[in-house]
């Protein structure tokens, strides 16, 4: 029986990419350098914000002062725009309750600010329980890097082989592969089937109850 279920947030869980599309465009403006069409935004995001505003940035522009400049202002804005479109996708709330009605554990592991991934669980997600919530902090390395994933695994004191990881990017895929759990795919998020299949993903799933057909094989 699978015993835990970890999930990324942006792409997975909730639908982000609009407003950080805007945040980043908003700071991009201010700086007087070309913007970006939102749907740019899903190759942009996924690794971080470092990476997120490096890739952001014309060619000529990525030194290390010009990203730092860019990241402070997109936080500022990001900080006021969050909720005017971040919503969870269709069919989460119905899949969190399926697996609440299971007993089984709920875990979040973004590459996202810690301090706003915890944000967005508690004022969206309040309705269910995540044992951990987990973001970007400076002594934990990103994913792929496996570490956030076996530290919510110690936390919650389940084998990582008892895991299913639910994500939509490739780092999710590596990071579940390396850590020992299940990598599953959410082909509704930011990435394409083929980059996720790329990166080892086991399963795929279209819409977020579909994920609940693999809780009848067992580990």
């Amino acid at each position: 029986m699978w015993k835990a279920v970890l999930f990324d947030l942006d792409g997975t869980l909730l639908d982000t990419l609009e407003d950080i599309a805007d945040s980043v465009n908003a700071a991009l403006r201010n700086l007087g350098l070309p913007e970006h069409p939102v749907a740019t935004y899903r190759e942009l995001i996924g690794d971080g914000v470092e990476e997120m505003a490096f890739r952001a940035l014309p060619e000529s522009k990525r030194d290390e002062g010009m990203v730092t400049t860019l990241i402070n202002d997109y936080r500022e804005r990001y900080r006021q725009r969050w909720r005017q479109n971040t919503r969870p996708y269709h069919g989460i709330p119905d899949l969190l309750d399926a697996i609440t009605a299971r007993g089984t554990k709920m875990a979040v592991l973004s590459n996202k600010n810690h301090e706003f991934t915890r944000l967005m669980i508690e004022e969206i997600l309040s309705r269910w329980h995540f044992h951990e919530v987990i973001g970007a902090q400076p002594a934990l390395p990103l994913k792929p890097d496996p570490a956030g994933a076996l530290l919510i695994a110690g936390r919650l004191q389940v084998s990582p082989a008892e895991f299913i990881y639910l994500g939509d990017g490739p780092q999710d895929m590596l990071a579940a592969r390396a850590a020992g759990m299940l990598p599953v795919a959410a082909l509704w998020g930011f990435r394409p089937e083929q980059e996720l299949v790329g990166a080892g993903a086991d399963k795929l799933v279209r819409q977020p109850l579909d994920l609940m057909d693999i809780f009848e094989k067992l580990p």
